[in-house]
C-alpha cells in the first residue's frame, strides 16, 4: 500500500506532463531493483508485452511493473522474491479482455520463459488489450 501511495503522489506531481516515457522509466527502475532470476524474467516480459500490445502504457502498480490501457491496468508482473513465493506471476485485471464463457484464468504462475510460454503470453496480451 505504501508503494501505491508513493505512485499516486508521483503521478500528481507530474500532472498533465506525465507521459508514457515516465511510466516506462518507473517500470524499468522497478525491474532493475529485482533480484535474479525475477529481473531477467521481468525484462523479457516487458519486451514481449510492449511488442505485443504497443497501445498499453507501462506504469507501476502497487510497486509492480504493470501495463495499462486508458489508465486502467490490464496486466502486471509479481516478482517471486517480493512475495516470497516459489514462482513469479503474470496477472490480468478485470479490464483485460480475456472473457471466455463463464470462467477463465486471470493469473499465471511463471517459473521460466521458453519460446512456447513467450508465444502464449504474447497472444494473451494481444487479446487482453483488444
Amino acid at each position: 500500500m505504501k508503494e501505491r501511495a508513493h505512485e499516486l503522489k508521483a503521478a500528481a506531481r507530474r500532472g498533465s506532463r506525465a507521459g508514457k516515457a515516465d511510466g516506462e522509466n518507473d517500470v524499468l527502475a522497478k525491474i532493475a531493483e529485482m533480484p535474479e532470476p525475477d529481473r531477467a524474467m521481468a525484462e523479457r516480459l516487458h519486451a514481449i508485452i510492449t511488442a505485443a500490445a504497443p497501445a498499453l502504457s507501462p506504469r507501476t502498480w502497487y510497486g509492480m511493473p504493470a501495463y495499462a490501457l486508458d489508465g486502467k491496468v490490464v496486466c502486471f508482473f509479481q516478482s517471486a522474491k517480493k512475495f516470497k513465493t516459489r514462482y513469479a506471476t503474470l496477472g490480468f485485471s478485470d479490464a483485460a479482455n480475456l472473457d471466455e464463457d463463464d470462467m477463465w484464468p486471470t493469473a499465471f504462475a511463471l517459473k521460466k520463459l521458453t519460446a512456447a510460454e513467450e508465444a502464449r503470453i504474447s497472444a494473451l496480451v494481444k487479446q487482453a488489450a483488444s
